[in-house]
């Protein structure tokens, strides 16, 4: 008797746990996982531009289309299809999607920061605002109001690369690349703003060094910046805690990287 009042037990439970995800989920409709396609583009004679391109048109009439199946369902009131589109829509949505245009590495070494350019201030005055905003918080920073601005000071740099901001722009996007430990990203934004300006008045060599020797573990790279930090942005008494601490690194550093040769035996 207690063994089929148990074996009675375990059935309820097991009904009880089938049925725990709610009815109609569509659960039988999910698609089975599936390898690689194939592309419709050829990858190797399609350039990375066009690549992203397509990616993000793709994306886009994706979430277009999903939102259309909704309106359809719900007009039709076909409640268990429009739940179904509806939580697709919401996983789409909620999906990590990536901006894989790097706007300071497409931009290349080469520019200048020289023009006066109303329009490129005023995109500037914008992503320092959104900046500051979300810095305002004492501990913790608003991520939301971050990528805002770095999408403000990429604008800047993208739209008018001649602008006089746009050393601006690199250091203050490098700044936040490198809050979101996107240290490879941030050390080629660090080092835009020294390259467009060479007189840019920020501390940009000793923050890409600091990233190349802290997290990215390039050593010489990291020894060279330092040094060119301590030639060109300490003087006049420029950033004295960066000058303090690239001294110590670079008696360091030189000492792995630039050893002094040994006597020979017997001189």
């Amino acid at each position: 008797m207690a063994r089929m009042f148990l074996t009675a037990a375990i059935i309820v439970l097991l009904n009880v746990l089938v049925g725990c995800g709610g009815a109609d989920r569509g659960r039988g409709q999910l698609k089975a996982p599936r390898g690689s396609t194939g592309s419709t583009v050829e990858v190797r004679s399609a350039a990375e531009a066009d690549l992203i391109e397509e990616v993000a048109i793709n994306r886009q009439a994706y979430q277009r289309t999903l939102e259309m199946l909704v309106s359809h369902y719900e007009k039709t009131g076909n409640v268990m299809k429009s739940r179904w589109a509806k939580k697709e829509l919401d996983s789409l949505t909620k999906m990590a999607q990536y901006d894989y245009v790097i706007d300071a590495t497409v931009a290349g070494p080469d520019l200048k920061a020289t023009a006066y350019i109303p329009e490129a201030d005023a995109l500037y005055s914008e992503a320092v605002k959104l900046h500051e905003d979300a810095k305002k918080l004492i501990i913790i920073k608003d991520k939301g109001l971050l990528r805002l601005a770095l999408d403000k000071y990429n604008e800047v740099i993208r739209k008018h690369p001649t602008s006089d901001k746009i050393d601006d722009a690199a250091f203050n996007a490098g700044e936040i690349y490198e809050y979101f430990k996107d240290y490879s990203i941030a050390v080629v934004y660090f080092q835009r703003t020294f390259q467009w300006n060479a007189a840019a008045p920020y501390p940009a060599r000793f923050r890409a060094a600091s990233i190349l020797d802290r997290h990215l573990y390039d050593g010489v790279a990291a020894l060279e910046l330092y040094e060119q930090g301590l030639r060109l942005e300490a003087k006049d008494g420029l950033y004295p805690a960066w000058k303090e601490f690239a001294e110590k690194r670079v008696a360091e550093l030189r000492k792995i990287y630039r050893p002094k040769p040994q006597p020979l035996m017997g001189k």
